[in-house]
């Protein structure tokens, strides 16, 4: 089960990085491609503003990695709880406020990492 929750781990914080690359060196190419439904004539009026969301996702993904390089197993489940709850709590939001698939792209994967670190 621990080597389940550090897989679920990682692959959250993989997708985070991937998710730091696009807001923050590809918002104005790969973006457009993604957030379909956001008017293309903002991509460039709002790079710097993909760049500070992208630089959030980015220490997202750092704490969970950092996680996963914590030898001991109390802070280790206390860290990754706190940074898979981060994630949670954005990807809910983000699919109130932005877009409903949100919540199955962040939010999900990271409530069932967090129930598999949990339950480790």
């Amino acid at each position: 089960m621990k080597l389940l929750a550090e897989i679920l781990i990682g692959v959250v914080a993989l997708e985070h990085l991937y998710i730091l690359w696009l807001e923050m060196f590809a918002w104005t190419t790969q973006g457009r491609k993604t957030f379909r439904s956001f008017p293309p004539d903002l991509f460039e009026k709002t790079k710097s503003l993909a760049a500070n969301q992208g630089l959030y996702n980015g220490f997202l993904a750092a704490g969970l990695i950092w996680s996963l390089l914590i030898e001991d197993v109390v802070w280790q489940t206390n860290v990754a709880s706190f940074f898979l709850g981060c994630v949670v709590v954005a990807g809910i939001f983000g699919a109130l406020t932005a877009q409903k698939s949100i919540f199955y792209v962040q939010a999900l994967p990271a409530i069932i990492a967090l129930l598999v670190v949990l339950m480790a």
